[in-house]
């Protein structure tokens, strides 16, 4: 963040000074919720857990080299106090806050991001960039980071700082270095991006897809369309709106802003297309890039059809902020997975290929997954003695997708037909809910499967089942929400004896 007196933090979150010795003494480091990751020059956020409150960490967090505490009350440490928020709106809220100090915490943190991002682009050096969608935000957001940082600076989150906590503390890792801010915006409800978007005011805004994650708590994608399009309406009319014109819900969306709009797809009228997309052997994408008279042939580090959405997002922005299609085919090229459990590929020493897409999961990322599962393994391959596999077995190993409401049962029965239809050869389904026994009973009812798809308990099983089956060659997919923990099978698969000298 830029450098702030205490004085000046209390001004702007209206908070008071407690235990304060030179109200002038300046935060010239970063922003923390971590008292692990506090560093000198820092200001510690004290904020409630599930296991621990943030305030009984103060003291340690000073004495580690934080000029200061943002805290709900006095720690006996230096502190910037706000009052507690019992009665926060959702858009603040935050869990194991009974007394609403967290809500309190986090809203003076949104105040103080906005105060940051308002003087660094009055200052003419920043260009802030929000992406959200059903799926792909964490993608397209490495994307965005990728074929920008040929024009500047970037500051984008890692892994999914996409929430009331993340989206701020995001914010204030720009200074007066960063050219570019790329923010990935979320929402559990109406009204959620908007107060994101208050937060860090967005120059330019892309909105990806509208798709079936979290409808439990929206009720319906029209639902979901009206609170996505909350990002292009808090455009200025001198931004951008990227929109993908191959689907409709997002496409209407250029009534609802005053911004320029750039529509992306592989739709003709798209201002910016792609044409001959074709995947390898790696389920990689090539296609050729059309933009603005020109066209450019990319090919994607990236796994999964899917990306090529993402990437005609990421270049509609690069483009217009004065990249030319060469730096961004190049910067495509080279950009690969940046955040964890996202589509990370990788091949042991026997020639398994696991594919850990296990952070989250909702329908169409489960979908597109399961895509690039098939178009591996079709592609053949080479068992650990390096012989070839002119096909090779397929595994998805896919646990329960939260938060879809009374449709839970009917889509996870739908992602279990879906899994036969592509020929998946085996199928693991993990978990004892009625949505992993949806799953597990709609593709034993989508064919006669026999023990192609079984229903395990818990991980172990899962594990077990894998160690005692797979083979060398095969191709396993790893997906579930982030809840399940699946990442832990594609761990163990990737650290067992046969895969310790695993490689991208």
């Amino acid at each position: 963040m830029i450098e702030m007196t205490l004085r000046e933090i209390a001004d702007i979150v209206g908070g008071t000074l407690h235990d304060v010795p030179d109200p002038e003494a300046k935060v010239t480091g970063a922003v923390e919720f971590d008292s692990r990751a506090i560093g000198s020059g820092d200001l510690f956020l004290a904020l409630p857990g599930e296991r621990a409150d943030g305030h009984d960490f103060a003291a340690k967090a000073v004495a580690q080299g934080a000029v200061a505490v943002l805290a709900a009350r006095p720690v006996g440490a230096p502190a910037v106090v706000v009052a507690p928020r019992p009665h926060a709106s959702r858009a603040i809220a935050l869990a194991h806050d009974a007394d609403g100090s967290g809500a309190a915490v986090l809203e003076a943190l949104g105040k103080l991001a906005r105060a940051s991002v308002d003087r660094l682009v009055a200052a003419g050096g920043l260009t802030v960039v929000g992406v959200t969608g059903s799926s792909g935000k964490t993608s397209t957001k490495d994307l965005l980071a990728a074929v920008l940082a040929p024009l500047g600076a970037v500051v984008a989150p890692p892994g999914s700082f996409n929430n009331e906590l993340g989206h701020p503390w995001t914010a204030l890792r720009a200074d007066a270095s960063t050219r570019f801010l790329v923010l990935e915006l979320s929402a559990r409800g109406p009204g959620h991006i908007r107060h994101l978007t208050e937060i860090a005011p967005p120059n330019a805004g892309v909105v990806l897809n509208i798709g079936t994650a979290h409808l439990g708590e929206f009720g319906s994608q029209e639902v979901i369309a009206q609170t996505k399009g909350e990002l292009v309406e808090a455009l200025p009319s001198s931004g951008l709106a990227v929109l993908n014109l191959d689907d409709h819900l997002v496409a209407k969306m250029a009534a609802r802003t005053a911004a320029r709009v750039v529509t992306v797809g592989l739709n003709s009228n798209a201002d910016i297309r792609a044409t001959d997309v074709h995947m390898d052997d790696r389920a990689r994408a090539r296609f050729t890039l059309h933009a603005g008279g020109g066209s450019i042939p990319v090919e994607l580090a990236v796994h999964g059809e899917h990306q090529v959405g993402n990437a005609l997002s990421a270049a509609a922005v690069a483009l217009d902020q004065g990249a030319d299609l060469a730096t961004v085919a190049a910067a495509l090229a080279g950009a690969n997975a940046a955040s964890v459990r996202r589509m990370d590929v990788r091949t042991r020493a026997d020639g398994v290929t696991v594919i850990n897409d296990s952070y989250n999961a909702n329908p169409d990322s489960v979908r597109a997954a399961l895509k690039a599962l098939v178009t591996m393994s079709r592609a053949g391959g080479a068992d650990g003695q390096g012989r070839e596999i002119g096909r090779r077995r397929s595994w998805a190993v896919l646990g329960e997708m939260g938060e879809l409401g009374d449709d839970s049962v009917i889509e996870h029965d739908r992602i279990g037909r879906l899994v036969v239809r592509l020929d998946v050869d085996r199928l693991i389904v993990v978990g004892t809910g009625r949505p992993s026994h949806g799953m597990h009973q709609g593709a034993v009812m989508e064919g006669s499967w026999g023990e192609e798809s079984v229903l395990v308990p818990d991980l172990d099983a899962a594990i077990a089942l894998l160690d005692d089956e797979l083979e060398a060659g095969d191709v396993v997919l790893v997906k579930a929400s982030k809840s399940v923990g699946l990442w832990t099978v594609a761990e163990h698969l990737l650290a067992a004896p046969a895969g310790r000298e695993a490689v991208q």
